[in-house]
């Protein structure tokens, strides 16, 4: 089936990076700080709200997608998951990411009155 406006499909920018579909991705913090595993330094950590119309439910976790020299350079790695219980219940929604004067990710979701703070196994 050809498009209706194939001059706009022409037109259409291609992404740099793209994450997969009904992901929701809701908020991003580009980590800088020294709490974390070097391997996470100079990338982007994502907030994925996630689906929730959808027979299997897609997203509901933070993802970090590597940087080199300014460009996305790997796929998404989990980083933060489990706001999905088993039975696909959800326990949270990330929306907003912030790395906070310590280096320590933040995330906070829409509806839980909670901010988790994460930092690597042993530090504070």
């Amino acid at each position: 089936m050809r498009p209706q406006r194939p001059d706009l499909v022409a037109k259409a920018t291609v992404p740099d990076y793209a994450l997969s579909s009904h992901v929701a991705p809701l908020g991003l913090a580009f980590y800088t700080g020294d709490k974390l595993p070097s391997s996470h330094r100079g990338g982007a950590f994502i907030g994925e709200h996630g689906s929730w119309n959808r027979p299997q439910l897609n997203g509901y976790k933070v993802v970090y997608v590597p940087f080199a020299e300014g460009h996305p350079n790997g796929a998404a790695q989990d980083v933060v998951t489990g706001f999905l219980s088993e039975d696909e219940k959800s326990r949270g929604r990330p929306v907003g990411l912030a790395v906070d004067k310590s280096g320590a990710l933040l995330i906070a979701y829409d509806v839980g009155n909670t901010v988790w703070r994460v930092t690597a196994s042993g530090r504070l």
